[in-house]
């Protein structure tokens, strides 16, 4: 990572509501989203975004690139304010900031050979001569593990899934972008194909020094990846922190649940502990508790869950916690609630 400390990404108090409609067009009220949540990147940083389907981390992403506007709130790149720049402005912004896609196929044109696909943000953004775009692209197929000479011709509908998703990722790089968004980039990848994506971003921020927000669901996958860990709760942010800490001790009772719900070898036994599945359902965002948004499914919720809504707070050693009861920041897997 970047020993450069200063934000290349600054979001604050970000807002992303949606008007729901019954009959006649008639107001019916409002989909909490992504509920004021604040964040920094630093240049070279990995920053995982986790949650559960729904908790808002897809829609987060899109408010930060401006695929949608939010409804209040800051998105500044490099010290330049995003929610308020024209489309012209942001033709530029989106030279520095790229996002790739959970489905390939959904975000590569099935007419265009792969050539074409790749030189796409060449002919944009650069003066580029044809012979210059055709060896850029072909040097970039190489850089994602693709033979130019097999693949330049083909078209994306010839492609394996795995195959489709290097080809985004070289069309998202085609720029040397500082931060790259993914969105579920590898989550409908097979396991060998996972790998293979994860070391590519792995070896292209070791190169190229770029930025990620990599937003997932598989906790693994992004303890793996990341420098520090976002965990998202119905829009909201539950728990802030550096990789190794939020999975060694995590603080925010969600968090807890997350990693309490996937299997865990023991080094001594060889064996997993059996996942404790986490009871519920989440609530509704168009009418979200009061209060602590997870204290329907806490087990240590008190009364002043219900009254208050808390806060993200510093509880030591780098983490941030939204929580009225954190948990200690000794309490292990295998010792605490949710675990005999």
């Amino acid at each position: 990572m970047s020993e450069d400390t200063t934000p290349l990404l600054e979001v604050s108090g970000l807002v992303q509501e949606y008007p729901t409609r019954g009959p006649g067009g008639v107001k019916r009220g409002v989909v909490h989203a992504v509920s004021d949540v604040s964040f920094e990147l630093r240049a070279g940083e990995t920053l995982g975004i986790v949650g559960e389907t729904g908790s808002g981390k897809s829609t987060l992403a899109r408010a930060i690139i401006q695929v949608e506007r939010p409804t209040s709130g800051s998105v500044r790149f490099e010290g330049r304010e995003l929610t308020t720049a024209s489309k012209r402005e942001l033709v530029g912004v989106h030279r520095d900031m790229q996002m790739v896609y959970q489905d390939p196929f959904g975000s590569l044109n099935p007419r265009w050979r792969i050539e074409d696909v790749v030189a796409e943000p060449l002919r944009g953004h650069t003066s580029m001569t044809r012979e210059q775009r055709a060896a850029r692209v072909d040097e970039l197929l190489d850089l994602v593990g693709l033979n130019p000479d097999r693949y330049r011709r083909s078209r994306p509908m010839e492609l394996s899934g795995g195959q489709a998703q290097r080809v985004a990722i070289a069309r998202a790089i085609a720029l040397e972008p500082k931060l790259i968004i993914c969105d579920e980039a590898i989550s409908s990848l097979d396991v060998l194909i996972q790998a293979q994506v994860l070391n590519l971003f792995e070896k292209l921020r070791d190169e190229l020094g770029m930025a990620y927000l990599f937003i997932a669901h598989d906790l693994a996958t992004v303890k793996q990846v990341s420098d520090r860990v976002a965990v998202m709760h119905l829009g909201q942010l539950a728990e802030f922190a550096p990789s190794d800490a939020l999975y060694a001790h995590p603080r925010h009772p969600y968090t807890r649940a997350l990693l309490d719900s996937v299997p865990v070898l023991d080094p001594v036994t060889g064996r997993a502990t059996r996942p404790i599945p986490l009871e519920g359902d989440p609530p509704s965002p168009i009418d979200p508790p009061s209060g602590c948004r997870f204290r329907t499914r806490c087990p240590i919720a008190q009364d002043v869950c219900a009254r208050e809504e808390p806060v993200l707070r510093d509880a030591g050693g780098g983490q941030m916690v939204s929580c009225h009861f954190p948990l200690a920041a000794l309490v292990s897997r295998g010792a605490g609630p949710g675990r005999p």
